[in-house]
């Protein structure tokens, strides 16, 4: 590994982790394994990101909230284990360090290996590039074709905000979006509300979604830009659902919102050489 100005330091379960912080305070937290986010704190603010308490840490565990990367594979949609490899895999930490306008900064980088072309049979790299300063955090996920083939992939940033009371949250900026509504196993909706209330399970696909959306709660708002994703997944599951997830407390659903920058509906193609970017960028308000 190349010098970094940030080192790794023992997490939860040993796990090595970075804090970065910036000139302003602002911070956050990023395990190696999966590459995961699991804490955001805006400067002179609390932690934005949901983090279940009962979420293991381990080797082949996925982690319970912050912000997964879902790759190469979404949710089930293929043969792959549930949202793919990347998330369960350790990544390489490139640098970690101070920019020179104060923000932190991490690159991480996974390729693949004996064990993920096992899965998957395609030489690849990805790359993501967390970024926090202010009331920002930006997430970058850039994937590369090494090999002579083309390939295709779904995925997402998943990330999970937290919220004091998700009955009292909505997200606008998808009325008039066509939607998969997971829970109900419908296709082809239009959403005609101007904010979504999370009042139910809530497991939708937003379609063509807008660059622009906002997560708003009794004194807090998160404007949430998606850039290279088409598609948007908002994602709650309600008391019944919840209670069976094991790795999710009890009424841990009523602290967590899922609002996910996604390629579900149809698959990105990268050409042999080539490159896929896309990002999602939070903004505390």
């Amino acid at each position: 590994m190349p010098p970094s100005d940030l080192v790794p330091v023992p997490g939860v379960a040993g796990l090595p982790k970075l804090e970065l912080v910036a000139g302003d305070g602002a911070r956050a937290e990023v395990y190696l394994h999966g590459a995961h986010v699991t804490s955001w704190a805006p400067a002179g603010g609390g932690d934005r990101l949901f983090l279940s308490a009962r979420s293991g840490f381990g080797p082949g565990e996925a982690i319970r909230g912050g912000i997964p990367v879902c790759f190469p594979q979404f949710a089930g949609q293929g043969p792959l284990p549930n949202h793919g490899f990347a998330r369960v895999s350790v990544w390489e930490l490139v640098h970690a360090r101070r920019t020179g306008t104060g923000a932190a900064q991490a690159l991480l980088r996974l390729g693949d290996s004996p064990v993920t072309r096992a899965r998957w049979p395609h030489p690849f790299a990805l790359e993501l590039t967390v970024t926090v300063t202010g009331r920002v955090l930006e997430l970058g996920l850039t994937v590369i074709n090494a090999g002579t083939k083309a390939f295709e992939f779904t995925g997402a940033l998943h990330t999970y905000l937290r919220v004091a009371d998700v009955r009292h949250a909505v997200v606008r900026g998808l009325r008039n979006l066509r939607y998969r509504d997971k829970a109900l196993g419908t296709d082809g909706s239009v959403e005609t509300a101007q904010a979504l209330a999370i009042d139910r399970e809530i497991d939708r696909v937003y379609y063509a979604a807008p660059d622009d959306l906002a997560a708003l709660e009794p004194g807090h708002t998160t404007a949430i830009r998606a850039t290279g994703f088409p598609d948007t997944v908002v994602w709650n599951p309600g008391p019944e659902r919840g209670a069976t997830l094991g790795d999710l407390e009890p009424d841990g659903y009523l602290r967590m919102l899922c609002v996910e920058a996604a390629i579900s509906r149809a698959p990105a193609t990268v050409a042999p050489g080539a490159r896929w970017t896309g990002s999602q960028t939070l903004i505390a308000r």
